[in-house]
């Protein structure tokens, strides 16, 4: 069996969709389409039931599952093991996409000051594939939001952080404290679509009969913040991704937050090393208060 196969399939099995586990293994949904039906044919069973909503495992897909991700991580092993050349110690950490990029930047500066030999292989991905892969030993631990079911995990909270509403500096609500949703019917809002807290933010307005215009809707949050401050419309996120040019008013009855920190796979069980240490620095300069779990 081709081990790009493999990649396929765990790339389907865990984004649930062909055309973003194309993106993942970069080629394109033909070809990976082409890999899966190959794969099925190898392993003599449907993998994947298929509408035009979802993707899921079929009862088949869901055993094979197990095996497949047993493969990867011994194939990796024995690469570790049999490799002649020295190696740096590595540590595979996720990063939730929806954490500020300069965030991950200060953390990775600081870790590159004091690596002390650790080497660093980042995942930028879903809370979902970032659980999954803890779970599997993918993942020696991981910044993500801490929730509920991740109470397995070692966990270590670095920041807790509100929802406000960001406006541009420009803006006419620049500069006011707190304003109910309800006075937002007028408003143009710009959509976050990798925004956890998506489902809240529209019962908030919705409560309030707001049903606004949107002129953008976007994966990339850096673009979203960035046309925030051009003034193309407005957006709620989490208080952390203030920046220049935009301004943050708290809006009235809304109290998500998040809960950000560290998640640890059970490989990681002295909780420590230079990325640890690095984010535990950075956050606590940034104002985080660190709570284990």
């Amino acid at each position: 069996m081709d081990r790009y196969l493999l990649r396929y399939f765990l790339a389907v099995a865990e984004l649930g969709s062909f055309s973003k586990a194309a993106q993942r293994v970069s080629v394109t949904q033909p070809t990976l389409s082409v890999g899966i039906a190959k794969l099925e044919d190898e392993v003599g069973a449907r993998l994947f039931e298929r509408t035009t909503r979802r993707v899921s495992l079929t009862p088949a897909g869901s055993k094979f599952l197990q095996h497949a991700r047993r493969i990867t991580q011994e194939y990796e092993a024995a690469l570790r093991e049999v490799s002649t050349t020295p190696q740096r110690k590595r540590l595979r950490a996720g990063i939730l996409s929806t954490i500020p990029a300069r965030d991950l930047e200060r953390v990775v500066a600081q870790h590159a000051r004091n690596a002390g030999g650790e080497a660093l292989e980042i995942l930028d991905s879903t809370e979902r594939d970032i659980a999954n892969r803890l779970s599997d030993g993918r993942l020696d631990v991981a910044i993500t939001i801490l929730r509920p079911g991740l109470e397995s995990f070692a966990q270590e909270s670095l920041r807790k952080e509100p929802y406000v509403l960001f406006v541009a500096a420009n803006h006419k609500l620049s500069g006011v404290e707190s304003i109910d949703g309800g006075e937002l019917a007028g408003e143009t809002m710009i959509v976050r679509r990798q925004c956890e807290g998506l489902p809240e933010i529209s019962r908030y307005f919705t409560n309030r009969d707001v049903r606004p215009s949107f002129s953008l809707r976007t994966l990339s949050d850096d673009r979203a913040m960035s046309m925030v401050a051009a003034g193309l419309g407005v957006t709620v996120a989490p208080s952390s991704f203030k920046a220049s040019g935009l301004a943050a008013v708290k809006l009235s009855g809304f109290e998500l937050s998040r809960d950000v920190g560290l998640v640890f796979s059970d490989r990681m069980r002295d909780r420590g090393g230079a990325f640890v240490e690095a984010a535990r620095a950075t956050y606590a300069s940034a104002g985080g208060r660190r709570k284990v779990r």
